[in-house]
């Protein structure tokens, strides 16, 4: 009994099992509509798209909604909707199209639309095919199915050929799923389909009218493998480099118009001044100018180039707000920024935009996006100042500019409550190691500090600390620590000396920065491959500094060299401003 009802449920099972199979193996005959009969349909590369908003075609212009370029196309597009404008950056050009406005603008020429941007019932409509070689696309109609293909150039294509009268496309990777589309039998062999994926028996692919959906294998045979690279516009400018080793930069702080370039020794190695030239002076795009012809003549006479600082107003990050959300702010900004890059003869331009609030952090990235590809065509280098503050889309910002300056100094600063190096070495690996996630090294220039902090600390009646703080240059630090015969130690975690003395009440502290910290700091570009570094700034320094650079940054070719020729030094403090 008990063998016949285990034979009963093997046949059960097995019965089960090829009904399973059958109904898996049954091949769907329902033909389905690949596209919308009524909208006008968007295909990009292998997707067809589907938004709230369809795009439109007038007088044989196709319209792309605003918010599907930007979610599919343009990330960065902008609508700024007090302006009316809309503006594309790309890496060498900045587009300008107003609504209803046949004119666009295009790095400040202008160029005719044969139809302008609308709004309509507040969706904002663009001209895609004006837009079609900025955005390096192609963009094609097929009216039979009312569909817009959008195919990015220099993207890879791989084509296929059908083998197979009997072939279909379907919505699914089963035979279960209905078919999209059928083919003639007298155009399988014209027939080219783009493949897009690939799965154990099946390829994901469109067909040339469009429809996109799923073929088995045995239905096609891959025909070639191609780039679909078709006439660029012209690149911009390549970042500029120094002939031999890393970039070495030095920011000089300028507080009235004239500097005493007599008073300035010679700076062994150094490729690029950085003068804090121009602010923001209003909401407007007004700058403030402190340039200095002269300055730059010294420059330029000495080897050095010109990367003149434009900074906003540190202390009032409303004006920054307002300036930064105003199409027309930042366009009297950069255009103002162009005449005096020309009337000075610069050759770049460092943007310094700090304590912005991080609501701004896109339009920041906005204003770098629409600043950069102009002052590149006039021949500029464009880098920014950032550091660890969230205002600063630090993957976007590297993509928009030559270089990012990482401020790796004001670990511990004034009101920041504790004592404390300004830079501890140890700090700043780790400060590199976080900003290598998002910034390429050939982009990446080290910010290293030329000044510390005099720390003071008294004990208040109520038993608590008040702590103050000042900023001294080296040869002030080196004059403080023998004027109050501190003791000086070697601090491994620091990679400075650290002194301490007591005047009555008050606790003193001090974290050195000097030949030796910076030998320190400035061996990490070799250590991580960075592009350089830059210093805060010229007039903290000895002049014994400048030969630590140039070894470091000039002679010596990587870090192991560098590791080779320091492996002996002792750190004993002995007031000599030489490194050990």
């Amino acid at each position: 009994m008990a063998v016949i009802v285990f034979l009963f449920v093997i046949m059960f099972l097995g019965g089960a099992g090829y009904l399973i199979y059958y109904f898996l193996s049954m091949e769907n005959q329902e033909v389905i509509p690949a596209f919308s009969e009524q909208n006008i349909n968007l295909v990009i590369e292998g997707d067809v798209i589907t938004e709230k908003h369809d795009p439109r075609i007038v007088e044989e212009e196709i319209l792309i909604p605003f918010d599907t370029i930007k979610k599919y196309i343009d990330p960065y597009i902008y609508w700024d909707e007090k302006a009316r404008k809309v503006t594309v950056t790309t890496k060498d050009r900045v587009i300008r199209m107003k609504t209803e406005n046949l004119t666009a603008m295009v790095n400040n020429e202008p160029m005719e639309l044969n139809i302008p941007v609308i709004e309509d019932g507040g969706v904002i409509y663009i001209p895609i095919e004006f837009l079609s070689d900025f955005y390096n696309i192609e963009v094609s109609y097929l009216r039979e199915n009312n569909v817009i293909i959008i195919d990015f150039k220099n993207s890879v294509v791989q084509q296929a050929g059908l083998i197979d009268e009997k072939a279909v496309i379907r919505s699914g990777r089963s035979r279960r799923y209905p078919i999209v589309k059928k083919f003639d039998a007298g155009v399988v062999n014209d027939e080219t389909l783009r493949v897009f994926e690939e799965y154990d028996e099946w390829y994901k692919v469109r067909a040339s009218d469009g429809t996109i959906g799923y073929i088995e294998k045995r239905f096609v045979v891959i025909k070639r493998i191609f780039v679909n690279k078709l006439p660029e516009m012209e690149s911009g400018n390549n970042a500029w480099k120094p002939e031999d080793g890393k970039i070495n930069l030095v920011w000089e702080q300028v507080y009235s118009k004239r500097i005493d370039v007599s008073a300035i020794s010679k700076m062994e190695g150094l490729d690029v001044v950085s003068p804090t030239w121009f602010q923001v002076e209003n909401e407007h795009g007004k700058l403030i100018n402190r340039a200095d012809a002269k300055y730059v003549e010294w420059a330029h006479s000495n080897g050095y180039k010109v990367w003149a600082l434009l900074a906003n107003n540190f202390s009032d990050s409303a004006m920054t707000k307002k300036l930064l959300n105003s199409t027309d702010a930042r366009e009297n900004l950069i255009r103002e920024l162009l005449a005096y890059a020309a009337l000075y003869k610069l050759d770049g331009i460092n943007i310094d935009f700090e304590n912005v609030d991080k609501e701004d952090k896109d339009v920041l990235t906005q204003f770098v996006r629409e600043a950069a590809p102009l002052l590149r065509e006039q021949g500029l280098v464009v880098s920014i100042d950032i550091n660890l503050h969230p205002c600063y889309d630090r993957k976007a910002l590297a993509e928009a500019v030559d270089y990012v300056m990482i401020m790796a100094y004001d670990q511990h600063w004034k009101g920041g409550g504790k004592a404390g190096s300004v830079a501890q070495l140890v700090w700043v690996e780790s400060i590199i190691k976080e900003f290598l996630k998002t910034i390429p090294r050939d982009k990446f220039i080290l910010g290293i500090p030329l000044y510390t902090r005099l720390w003071t600390e008294e004990v208040n009646g109520e038993g608590g600390i008040s702590l103050s703080s000042k900023a001294l240059s080296m040869e002030d630090a080196r004059k403080v620590v023998e004027e109050n015969n501190a003791e000086v130690l070697w601090d491994e975690e620091s990679g400075q000396f650290y002194a301490e003395f007591k005047d009555g009440k008050l606790t003193h502290k001090i974290w050195m920065e000097d030949v030796n910290s910076i030998n320190l700091k400035s061996s990490l570009v070799h250590k991580y491959r960075l592009a350089g570094a830059a210093s805060w700034s010229r007039n903290f320094a000895i002049p014994q500094v400048w030969e630590v650079f140039n070894r470091n940054l000039k002679l010596t070719m990587d870090y192991y060299e560098w590791k080779e020729q320091n492996s002996n030094i002792k750190y004993v403090y002995d007031n000599s401003n030489s490194i050990g």
